[in-house]
């Protein structure tokens, strides 16, 4: 059986196949024959009614196309067609169904009951044959049933149409394929086979049924397609339309409620701003990315659109027009940084950039000038300044630009050259007891802030310096050393009262965030520490 959108009637007729099936299980008798003819009179009227409407419908085709000049007769054409093969197989039906009621004695004397309404094996002879011979005519009816719904309407409506499969095997048809007395047989067999002819005669009706719902089908997308079909609101839906989706705690929140509908019978067109848009289930989907080029002082931008929707009735096309008001914020960014108010030169400044009124669509991209960028996912970019005068970093999302954000750089503060012994700086003014310390330590200290805004490009290192002891206006020994711990025992042994230590620093590196090495322009600082 066909699948689809059902309307009541069809759903009336698939249950009543239903009950069919389970009466064809039970123990035949008399109350259940009339129950049998009861059903196949209620299909076969439903079949009439299905056929009246349907020829109302090839009447609305005709008007339309005549109404349209004539430029759609194909259409028209199509549907003589539709008409004409659903009368052959109905007739085909027919025929079969008075050889069934011959076949089994005729008709009673009142000309309208049947004289073999229990009978069961001249139907079986008929429309299934001996057994696996298939030479009954229930054979015949599968073929032309199949042919019907596969290729024959198909072949006239076009692609729009559905290829059904109206008569299948047990193995086929999901009311038998999981039962596994009835999976493994035919269509003959199931349908015709221990079968009672008034049961056979509402088999019969259940299928002419499902061409007559096939017949709609056709016809109801040929008056598609000349605007023929009837323009019924059957989808009622409730809409809220609010003033504004975001508000403020403590302020009111205000919508339009109201009942909106749609047409299945329809295929509306739907435009914005004149570009066709996606429709679904008779709704079209508006989306796009919302731009400005300038905000008032709050802010905001008042920005419109324009939709249209457009639907053919009785083969004329008529729109509707209407003009949308919409507000464009402009976007805050917010940036989050240790050192926010200005960016320090050849470093890893990192910072948080985020665009709450963005929200979930927030998708970041930056780009600069004045500065090399890393970004880190998230929001977070690491800005590296090249440019001592300043720093432009471009915010944008989603391929969409939002906005700037301007930065001064400063310099890197000098470090702080310490000469230490024992953890302790040595007394440049007053000296050191004779022969002076035994080891000495000279240490480069970043700048306090600095290292707390940027540990990891705040690490010195001094790898070169020297250490003279002076007496009077001549050197007595000197040493050089490239690590910033250095023995002095070997210069204490020739020390005395009176002499000096000239310690002189001529090379410090710093280490930055990716672990690159920078020459610090310190000068050569010098310090001397007399010995008492």
């Amino acid at each position: 059986m066909s699948g689809g959108k059902e309307t009541p009637r069809q759903k009336m007729i698939g249950m009543m196949y239903l009950v069919l099936t389970a009466l064809l299980a039970l123990q035949v008798s008399s109350a259940i024959m009339e129950k049998f003819i009861f059903l196949d009179e209620s299909l076969m009227y439903a079949v009439g009614a299905a056929d009246k409407n349907n020829s109302i419908t090839v009447q609305k085709i005709d008007k339309a196309v005549a109404d349209g000049g004539g430029k759609d007769k194909a259409v028209s054409d199509k549907a003589s067609e539709v008409r004409k093969a659903t009368a052959s197989m109905i007739k085909q039906m027919n025929d079969l169904r008075t050889e069934m009621i011959m076949t089994s004695g005729g008709y009673e004397d009142d000309g309208v009951s049947y004289k073999g309404a229990k009978e069961e094996e001249a139907i079986a002879r008929l429309m299934v044959g001996t057994e696996g011979s298939k030479a009954g005519k229930a054979y015949v009816l599968q073929g032309s049933l199949n042919k019907f719904g596969e290729q024959t309407l198909p072949g006239i409506v076009g692609k729009d149409m559905p290829k059904v499969k109206i008569a299948m095997d047990g193995k086929e048809d999901p009311k038998y394929s999981k039962k596994p007395d009835q999976k493994t047989k035919d269509f003959g067999a199931i349908n015709f086979s221990e079968t009672p002819l008034v049961a056979a005669l509402a088999v019969m009706a259940t299928f002419e049924s499902e061409v007559k719902k096939l017949e709609t089908q056709a016809l109801d997308l040929l008056a598609a397609q000349v605007g023929a079909a009837d323009l019924k609101f059957d989808q009622v839906f409730a809409v809220a339309v609010a003033k504004s989706s975001t508000i403020a705690a403590g302020t009111d929140y205000e919508a339009d409620l109201f009942l909106a509908a749609s047409s299945s019978a329809t295929n509306p067109t739907m435009k914005r701003n004149g570009a066709p848009i996606p429709v679904q289930n008779g709704k079209g989907k508006v989306k796009f990315r919302a731009a400005a080029s300038s905000y008032d002082n709050e802010g905001n931008s008042k920005q419109k659109w324009t939709g249209t929707i457009t639907i053919n009735s009785k083969g004329k096309d008529t729109s509707f027009t209407q003009q949308f008001d919409y507000v464009v914020a402009k976007p805050v960014i917010q940036i989050q940084s240790a050192s926010v108010n200005a960016l320090y030169l050849r470093c890893g400044n990192e910072l948080s950039v985020q665009v709450p009124a963005l929200g979930a669509t927030y998708s970041p991209s930056f780009s600069a000038t004045g500065a090399a960028l890393k970004p880190m996912g998230k929001g977070a970019v690491v800005v590296i300044p090249n440019n001592p005068t300043g720093v432009k970093l471009n915010v944008s999302s989603g391929g969409s630009a939002i906005g700037s954000v301007d930065f001064k750089v400063r310099g890197i503060p000098k470090p702080t050259i310490q000469v230490l012994s024992n953890g302790r700086e040595l007394d440049q003014k007053n000296g050191v007891p004779s022969p002076g310390p035994r080891s000495i330590q000279i240490k480069a200290k970043a700048d306090e802030s600095f290292s707390q805004f940027l540990p990891k490009d705040s690490r010195y290192a001094v790898t070169k310096w020297n250490v003279m002891l002076a007496r009077g206006k001549r050197p007595v020994t000197q040493q050089n050393y490239s690590t910033e711990m250095a023995s002095l025992s070997a210069m204490a042994s020739q020390a005395q009262p009176g002499d000096r230590l000239i310690i002189e620093v001529q090379e410090v590196y710093r280490t930055n965030f990716l672990g690159e090495k920078e020459k610090v322009n310190i000068g050569t600082p010098i310090f001397t520490v007399p010995l008492q």
